[in-house]
């Protein structure tokens, strides 16, 4: 294990870093705002509003994310109507496609696991939020969809790390993320243990940490589902007072 090599490359896993976190936070941003009114048509009792969602969802989930990345970036600039449309400036553009490419897959995760967990809202608190007077829009921002994302954090805790560890492959649109400088740190000194070790052990930090994250939201919002345990406490039993037998001699 040369060390030397590992704390002279420490700079470039830091940008690789930095590039796969920014590419992680704004893909899921844009993911969890695009999921949320998808999951609410999801569950549309509208047959062709909910039927399109499903074959969005279908479609996306159905192929790999590294072949919808190379149909964005390398097979849409075949077509010289898409050269010349002004969507040109963005489509030529690693970032961009690597963005919408992510964004467009965990949508359609995303927007399953929301619609999951709508479905699986209890009739009662339906019932309940009626007889206060609330429908449509109101009764699902106040609460049906507080009530399934709290619930569905465990599966979107799923999607995130998939997503996280998804994201390397966007060093195959030339994009500098930590697999990328692990792959260049080889190239240049064909050390396979200290370059993609090193490459390794971060995406297992950053791992953990997401975990950790979701960890402490679940506790925090998911504690009424896991009630605390009441110690039962040990009955004292007392016997009743022996009652005194008549004495004849008194």
């Amino acid at each position: 294990m040369q060390w030397q090599l590992i704390l002279d490359s420490l700079p470039l896993y830091v940008e690789g870093i930095r590039t796969t976190l920014v590419l992680l936070v704004v893909s899921l941003l844009s993911s969890f705002v695009l999921a949320v009114p998808l999951a609410v048509a999801r569950v549309s009792a509208n047959l062709w509003i909910s039927k399109s969602v499903w074959l969005y969802t279908y479609v996306l989930r159905g192929t790999p994310l590294l072949v919808q990345l190379f149909i964005l970036y390398h097979g849409l600039a075949q077509f010289e109507a898409v050269r010349e449309s002004v969507a040109w400036v963005l489509l030529k553009n690693a970032w961009f496609c690597a963005w919408l490419a992510f964004t467009l897959n965990s949508t359609a995760y995303t927007t399953e696991i929301f619609a999951g967990a709508l479905k699986a809202t209890n009739h009662g608190e339906i019932e309940a939020a009626r007889s206060y007077g609330l429908s449509g829009f109101t009764l699902y921002r106040r609460i049906l969809l507080p009530s399934a994302l709290r619930r569905a954090l465990p599966q979107y805790s799923n999607e995130v790390v998939g997503l996280m560890h998804a994201t390397a492959i966007a060093s195959t649109v030339t994009l500098v993320d930590i697999t990328r400088v692990a792959r260049d740190v080889y190239a240049n000194n064909l050390l396979v243990t200290e370059s993609f070790g090193v490459a390794a052990a971060i995406y297992f930090v950053l791992t953990f940490t997401l975990v950790g994250i979701f960890k402490l939201l679940e506790r925090r919002f998911l504690r009424h589902l896991h009630p605390q345990q009441t110690q039962s406490k040990p009955q004292i039993t007392t016997k009743p007072l022996a009652t005194p037998h008549a004495n004849p001699n008194y």
